[in-house]
């Protein structure tokens, strides 16, 4: 049987005219019916219902229909059912079960798990209508095939149907009736067919692939964002993860692994990337991890700890013409002295030390004026010889901070500052700082850190610089067990953003960073996140932290090394990190590279 439908008038019996106006553009032409498929033009097309579901469904079930790769039209007919009417169907059905069961429990017979598993299941779906949680909706789902001959399309409707058996899915072929199924996939809105089903708003909105395993592209016209680095690939979809750190609220990301996941990989490479743009980057690296990138790149690396390298704690930040700068320079010097002395000076202590600190500065002909601020800065040897001047509190106190001045921890304060920062990479080196001298080491490496991110030249602009910096603290667990490490941390954090500079805490110890109010701030404050393989006893803890999903946490304990999740606000996507041959090289941690830049 044949009949002939042009899609603007179905009561025209002829195809009209290639002339005939904008309406026999839009013609398909003649339309041939058969039992298993109708012929459309030149093309054959056979509509498959789908009548049968599984029992439950995950996210986007119907994927694997909508990725066939062939020329399939897929419609979904949706109807939401009134609130009173689903009420009433849902009580029938409960009855209905409620019914078997009992005969059976009537008859001795054992419950039938099937029946038994409905009625939860309808009862459970009972509860969530009446709290207004979830709603029922008629749902009906037709795929339309096309091909160009009879046989492609009898193959290709025997792909999609395996394809929709994959997951479950029972599909029938709409025999005499292809016409209908054909028009009711064309973006008519109706549905001719009424195969339906009902479902519930959960496994209505798992069926529409509303979301991608990739971060969100620009859409089609939008030019594409400037900035952004290159952070690696999507293992699910090989997709490009680009993702930009400085469009976000906040520019500080927050890295967390297992030893040897490729945590610091992955933060040298990125870092390399930044330095690409122009960033300014600082890094404390307690392990000497960054020595060959910042050779590479012509960085200045400062070996706290090493013979010859001395740090003065009392020099005023060069060009800072702020009028509170000797106060600040003041106030750092007792947190230094607590550091040293490894507890809090008692109150005649700490005032002697104030009078001690602001005379040795009026030593060396250095005021509260900015003008004076260039006149070379006293030691903190001068500093412990204006204390024996103070009283027996002041004695005391040089007493105890003689070690540091001619004792065996005296080399790190034995002269003025030898090293200089002023580069596109800093790094500050501490491997070779005894544990003993290392604290006071970070704290002023850290010192020096705030001063290049808090550098205000000119006091009347508050605008600050344009210049992006990067403070990268590698192994933070270090640091945020020592307080005036994480309370520094915690400051940048905070204010980073207001200086225009981001903050990168890398850290095998995920019960560090969760199990302090300091750490926590620090990430509930790092817009971007980056999880690499976890351990069994840690997962609980980051998952909780981060909201990750039953099935995030199973991939995160198992990914091989370099692969993750990237978390960043409400988009979360699959990560592998990837680097050329020589980005590789200066970002590997293995012990044989690091042993080759080891000076010893």
């Amino acid at each position: 049987m044949s009949v002939f439908a042009p899609l603007r008038r179905p009561t025209n019996t002829q195809a009209p005219a290639p002339d005939s106006g904008s309406a026999g553009a839009f013609a398909c032409g003649p339309v041939e019916v058969a039992a298993r498929h109708i012929r459309v033009a030149d093309g054959y097309v056979a509509t498959l219902a789908v009548t049968g579901y599984p029992a439950e469904v995950g996210p986007t079930w119907l994927a694997p229909l909508l990725s066939w790769p062939g020329r399939l039209d897929v419609a979904i007919h949706v109807d939401p059912l009134p609130a009173p009417i689903a009420a009433d169907r849902l009580r029938k059905q409960r009855a209905r079960y409620e019914s078997s069961r009992r005969a059976d429990a009537a008859k001795g017979r054992l419950g039938d798990p099937v029946v038994d598993a409905a009625a939860e299941d309808a009862a459970d779906l009972a509860a969530q209508l009446a709290r207004g949680v979830s709603k029922l909706f008629r749902v009906g789902i037709y795929a339309t095939v096309h091909a160009r001959t009879e046989l492609e399309l009898q193959v290709a409707c025997q792909q999609v149907t395996a394809a929709a058996a994959s997951t479950l899915l029972e599909v029938q072929p709409t025999t005499w009736r292809h016409l209908h199924g054909w028009t009711t996939t064309l973006p008519l809105g109706h549905d001719a067919l009424q195969q339906r089903r009902t479902m519930d708003t959960r496994a209505l909105a798992a069926a529409f692939p509303l979301e991608s395993p990739d971060l969100p592209a620009p859409l089609p016209g939008q030019p594409a964002d400037d900035g952004g680095v290159l952070y690696g690939v999507n293992p699910a979809s090989r997709g490009i993860v680009w993702w930009d750190r400085w469009t976000q609220d906040n520019y500080n990301l927050v890295v967390l692994a297992r030893s040897g996941a490729g945590k610091s990989y992955f933060v040298k490479v990125e870092t390399l990337r930044h330095l690409y743009d122009g960033v300014r980057v600082a890094v404390v690296d307690p392990e000497d991890e960054y020595l060959a990138l910042a050779d590479a790149v012509g960085g200045r690396i400062v070996r706290l700890g090493q013979a010859g390298v001395t740090v003065n704690p009392l020099d005023l930040p060069a060009g800072d013409r702020r009028p509170d700068v000797l106060t600040r320079r003041a106030l750092f010097v007792h947190t230094l002295v607590a550091v040293l002395l490894g507890e809090q000076p008692t109150a005649a202590q700490r005032a002697a030390l104030d009078r001690a600190v602001l005379a040795t500065y009026r030593a060396a002909g250095i005021t509260a004026d900015p003008a004076t601020h260039y006149r070379p800065a006293p030691l903190l040897a001068d500093l412990v010889t204006q204390l024996d001047a103070t009283g027996s509190a002041g004695a005391e106190l040089a007493a105890r901070l003689q070690p540091w001045i001619s004792g065996s921890a005296a080399g790190l304060f034995a002269g003025p500052s030898t090293h200089r920062t002023d580069s596109h990479l800093a790094v500050w080196s501490l491997r070779q700082c005894p544990d003993q001298q290392r604290p006071a080491a970070t704290l002023l490496a850290l010192d020096a850190i705030w001063q290049s991110v808090d550098y205000q030249p000119d006091p009347g602009n508050s605008r600050r610089p344009l210049v992006r910096r990067l403070v990268v603290v590698d192994e933070a667990w270090q640091l945020l067990r020592d307080g005036e490490g994480a309370k520094f941390l915690f400051r940048l954090a905070k204010a980073g953003r207001k200086r225009n500079t981001g903050l990168t805490i890398a850290t095998q110890d995920a019960a560090d960073v969760l199990g302090t109010d300091l750490g926590q701030a620090v990430v509930a404050n790092a817009a971007t996140a980056v999880l690499l393989r976890q351990s069994p006893q840690a997962i609980d803890a980051v998952g909780d932290a981060f909201g990750l999903t039953g099935r995030e946490r199973r991939l995160l304990l198992a990914a091989p090394r370099g692969q993750g999740l990237l978390l960043a606000g409400a988009h979360r996507t699959g990560l592998e990190v990837v680097a050329s041959a020589a980005e590789a090289d200066l970002a590997s941690t293995s012990p044989d590279s690091l042993a080759d830049d080891d000076p010893l």
